[in-house]
């Protein structure tokens, strides 16, 4: 595939546009923020539709360009879909076309089932809002949908769970574009949080009552300042006055992910971090975030972010 500008970001509008959902990705790529003294993205929208569109809360919209600005296009978001309806087959056309030049194609809530009717997601990971999940599995039995995250990163293609969601796919491609300080601003733009742990399943029934909710909060900011600890599971229990088997449970119901796999995300992030905006040796950072060793850190850096810490550090840093 040959490479193109994914900082030139294209979002479709449909008859029935999801209207909170394109909220989202107006405000992360189409907002002007010359505040962060970097090249922001160029935003646009299209449609394969001519006229006034009508939007979920009666709003009309109109689209000045069509498809033709696809072609132009590294980064295209899908802001939802209307799942009882297929989509046209030039829209499909032009998104096979983009993908194969090298753009990055990414859908929020229902506008996976758009990805999903290219081809493009076959054999992949995918995610939707957890009411659609069933459908988009039973419709495209290729693809593997995995209904308990918030998003999915497949390289060049990505899709994230319902609407608010959309918001945390958003900022992930920011961090993957610009690093995770560039992030972190946006994020506080927001006063949302840089990255919100664990799935949509803590979002799908059964909700924690409060006052085990209340009283895991105050723990996650405990160990994100103790990150250089061997923390184990039994330490966070302890500290959350709880049994361990209990603590798990609880813990598992309120982000959607172990304790575990929690840590690892937070020391992950915090190293970023580090190799933004210090000077300090990929050992001293390993051990400063609790991975350890420069090998460890190497590691996760490989399987989660695809680059080395090295290269992070050469594309991101701030010093």
């Amino acid at each position: 595939m040959r490479s193109c500008d994914h900082r030139r970001v294209a979002t479709l509008l449909y008859d029935g546009l999801s209207i909170f959902e394109f909220g989202i990705v107006v405000e992360i790529f189409g907002l002007p923020r010359p505040e962060l003294e970097v090249d922001w993205y160029k935003f646009a929208t299209c449609s394969h539709q001519r006229g006034p569109l009508r939007t979920t809360g009666g709003v009309h919209v109109e689209a000045r360009r069509g498809l033709r600005t696809l072609q132009q296009a590294g980064t295209i978001v899908i802001s939802g879909w209307k799942t009882s309806e297929p989509p046209p087959g030039s829209l499909l056309k032009a998104l096979r076309s983009a993908h194969a030049r090298g753009a990055r194609l990414v859908s929020i809530c229902s506008g996976a089932f758009v990805l999903a009717a290219t081809g493009l997601l076959d054999g992949k990971r995918a995610t939707t809002h957890w009411r659609y999940a069933e459908e988009l599995a039973s419709r495209f039995p290729k693809i593997r949908v995995d209904p308990g995250v918030l998003y999915v990163d497949e390289g060049s293609i990505l899709t994230s769970a319902g609407s608010a969601a959309g918001i945390d796919l958003c900022l992930h491609i920011v961090r993957c574009d610009y690093g995770a300080e560039i992030a972190n601003r946006v994020a506080r733009r927001l006063v949302m949080p840089p990255h919100r742990d664990g799935g949509q399943a803590q979002y799908v029934q059964n909700p924690v009552e409060s006052r085990a909710a209340g009283g895991l909060a105050p723990l996650l900011q405990w160990a994100q300042s103790h990150l250089g600890q061997a923390l184990r599971v039994e330490d966070l229990a302890r500290q959350a006055a709880m049994s361990p088997r209990t603590f798990a449970r609880q813990f598992r119901q309120q982000t959607g992910t172990t304790p575990h796999q929690w840590l690892t995300h937070q020391r992950l992030l915090a190293a970023q971090t580090r190799l933004e905006k210090t000077d300090d040796g990929i050992d001293a950072i390993a051990e400063a975030v609790g991975l350890q060793t420069a090998a460890t850190l190497r590691q996760h850096f490989s399987r989660t972010l695809d680059t080395t810490p090295t290269a992070y550090r050469r594309r991101f840093s701030t010093t």
